[in-house]
């Protein structure tokens, strides 16, 4: 079942179905029973509240509304429950962007194991349901029964968002794949060059975007997807609760922002056009596995500067060099994700004051169906390029060809990386709060895969050109896609700080182990030959 949407600072103009709204009442019932009490000064037998009991139910209240916050809360889109652990998104990059001296952090592992607790909360209260909740329900809400049943028809159904979030995958994967190709062959091999490794371009650009995604509240505003502001208590501090008597007048009752933005960013999670940046773009932009190639070629002295020929080393420089590639990527990777949170904040009053925003109705009506056609059609313009490329009959000699090995064959195997990704990290990261297992097991498949493309390329008498460019193709497409480190950072950057040293150590050292068993069994026995094909 999915979790309620009437989260702390929002409520849900557009109904669920009815077994979810009877859920969601029976759950409300019981959490803001307090919070009624709280702000009427006076419970159920009219009996005023001590001040000691009514701080106990405002943090009762502040408790629950925070796990409601976090869960995926469908208002548009009927979404499953899996969709709560994608990406790391439920925890914002700048968990103060007001700068307030005294804030409260949260981390990846509570956040997860709130939703957790949560989901398992709500099927064990379906099963012990009590039957007087049925009359309850129909008195409630048979006076909105006609007006629900109107807002009902306007709800996308599991199969269409469905339909649509694969669309959006498979063409913002497309895009990912051009941007970090395109990016790479700008920014590596124009002549002394100061970076020579070609993956730290995309991965940093691709955590900007992330960051800037994760951050921001005005492209999708809450407003324009079904979600309104209500009042709730703000948590009062020690000297307001003496003058007042601990007591909160409902007409000074103010939203809480934290609950809000958390409630925000789960809604997003929620919307299949984000998921397609977020998921699609992000992810197949960033490449966590040519990131562990490159740390693996500084190792074994093969990470030269264009057009250049490498030079003997011992082993310390080249512990050096492989410490160099490591910490210049996650470094700058990690900063990327702030500096695209802080491009959010920043641009923030800018999107409010020209309204740039993209509404329920115009995403729904317009791009969700336009995206079906793109993503699709795009994948299918990918093979028919592949069968036919442009440059076949411009060329006299096959081996010249340039734009099966160089775009069109990751064109076609990048979507299937990415819903690989999609659908381990949805099914996958939720089991252990502290180690996204999900993310883990893509980025180690991904990067085994690609050194075994790589060794296959480089294998000094095996294949021709069209098997070079197919196995370019996965390597750029499918590995490319399959792996991340937009994900893999932001997951980085909200884990508690010994779970964060713990799950990126063993990521970059198991995929470097992974890559010296592959990779290396070749390069120090009969060495790398040269590639057959263009790229």
């Amino acid at each position: 079942m999915t979790a309620p949407s009437n989260t702390e600072g929002y409520t849900a103009s557009t109904p669920d179905s009815p077994d979810r709204n009877r859920q969601r009442n029976l759950v409300d019932d019981h959490n803001h029973g307090h919070n009624d009490g709280y702000n009427q000064g006076h419970v159920t037998g009219g009996t005023e509240l001590h001040p000691h009991h009514q701080a106990q139910s405002q943090r009762r209240l502040s408790r629950a509304s925070s796990r409601r916050a976090s869960v995926v809360s469908p208002v548009n889109y009927d979404v499953p429950d899996d969709y709560a652990n994608l990406e790391a998104s439920n925890i914002s990059p700048v968990q103060n962007p007001d700068e307030e001296s005294i804030t409260r952090h949260e981390t990846l592992e509570q956040v997860r194991s709130r939703d957790q607790d949560y989901l398992r909360e709500q099927k064990q209260q379906r099963r012990e349901e009590p039957e007087s909740s049925e009359n309850y329900y129909e008195r409630e809400k048979g006076q909105e029964k006609g007006e629900q049943h109107a807002k009902r028809q306007q709800k996308v159904s599991r199969l269409a968002t469905e339909l649509y979030t694969i669309s959006y995958l498979i063409f913002f994967s497309l895009l990912g794949t051009l941007a970090r190709l395109g990016l790479q062959a700008l920014t590596s091999s124009y002549p002394q060059s100061p970076i020579i490794f070609p993956s730290i371009w995309p991965n940093f650009a691709g955590c900007v975007v992330m960051g800037f995604l994760a951050e921001d509240r005005m492209l999708f505003r809450a407003s324009d997807w079904g979600q309104q502001s209500t009042t709730a208590p703000k948590p009062k501090k020690d000297d307001d609760d003496e003058e007042t008597g601990g007591s909160v007048p409902a007409e000074k009752a103010d939203i809480d922002p934290a609950a809000a933005k958390k409630a925000h960013l789960s809604l997003k999670k929620t919307i299949p056009l984000y998921i397609g940046l977020a998921t699609g773009f992000c992810g197949s932009f960033t490449s966590f596995s040519s990131f562990i190639r490159d740390i693996f070629l500084a190792l074994s002295n093969d990470l030269a500067a264009h057009d250049t020929t490498p030079v003997s080393r011992n082993g310390g420089y080249s512990f050096l060099a492989l410490l160099s590639v490591g910490i210049t990527t996650i470094s700058l990777s990690l900063a990327g994700l702030f500096l695209g949170a802080h491009l959010a904040i920043a641009f923030s009053p800018l999107f409010t004051r020209f309204s740039l925003t993209l509404p329920y109705t115009f995403v729904s009506r317009i791009l969700d169906r336009l995206a079906v056609l793109l993503g699709f059609g795009c994948w299918l313009g990918a093979v028919l390029l592949s069968i036919f490329p442009p440059d076949r009959h411009s060329i006299p000699n096959e081996s010249e060809e340039r734009w099966r090995g160089s775009a069109t064959f990751a064109l076609v195997f990048a979507p299937l990386g990415c819903l690989l990704r999609f659908y381990a990290s949805a099914h996958l990261n939720g089991r252990l709060p502290s180690f996204p297992l999900g993310t883990f097991v893509v980025n180690m498949f991904g990067t085994a895969v690609l050194g075994m493309a790589w060794d296959l390329a480089h294998m000094p008498s095996l294949g021709g050109v069209v098997g070079c460019q197919v196995l370019q193709g996965v390597a750029d497409g499918f590995c490319g896609c399959l792996t991340t480190v937009s994900t893999w950072v932001s997951e980085l950057a909200a884990l508690r700080r010994r779970h964060a040293y713990v799950y990126g150590g063993v990521s970059v050292g198991g995929g470097l182990a992974l890559l010296v068993v592959v990779m290396g069994s070749l390069r120090w026995t009969e060495g790398f030959g040269e590639v057959r094909c263009l790229h």
